[in-house]
This record gives C-alpha cells, structure tokens and sequence, in this order.
C-alpha cells in the first residue's frame, strides 16, 4: 500500500509539527499533496480511470479549501506551506 501508517507519520511529522497533530491544516494539506501526487501518476498509465479521476478532482478540491483557510488565517503560514511544497499557488 502506497499510504501506510508510517508514511503518514512522516508526514505529520515533518509538516504539521508532531506525528500526533494530524489535524493542523499544515499536515492535511501535506498529506493532499501526496495522495494527489500519487494519483496523478496512476492516471498517467490509466487514462480511463474516471473514478480515480473523480477522485484527485475532489483531492484537489479539498487541498484548495484548506489553502484558501489558511491564507485568510495566517498568510505568513500559507506561504510557508506553499513555497515548502512546491504548489503553485
């Protein structure tokens, strides 16, 4: 499985302060991210997966939800998350 416990872990870790805080906009959005960033490369061999297609639309959707929270929260926050994963918003 390409999401186990201990990548999340990981990715918490690393964006949203602690493994623990798994609800800090920072780490949810990390976690898009990578699920997005996966998805994309199964459509690019499955081109026909329109549920998987669905999916990274709604992915999308959820991601751009939090990044519009969080720069009306906290700009200085925003940017950070955005230039450390690379996003172009």
């Amino acid at each position: 499985m390409y999401l186990d416990s201990k990548t999340k872990k990981e990715i918490f870790a690393k964006h949203g302060g602690s493994e623990t805080n798994t609800g800090s906009s920072e780490g949810q959005i990390a976690l898009f991210t990578y699920r997005i960033a996966h998805l994309t490369e199964h459509l690019k061999k499955n081109r026909k997966d329109y549920g998987t297609q669905r999916s990274l639309q709604l992915l999308v959707g959820k991601r751009r939800s939090l990044l519009d929270y969080l720069k009306a929260k906290d700009i200085e926050r925003y940017r950070a998350i955005v230039k450390e994963l690379g996003l172009r918003r």
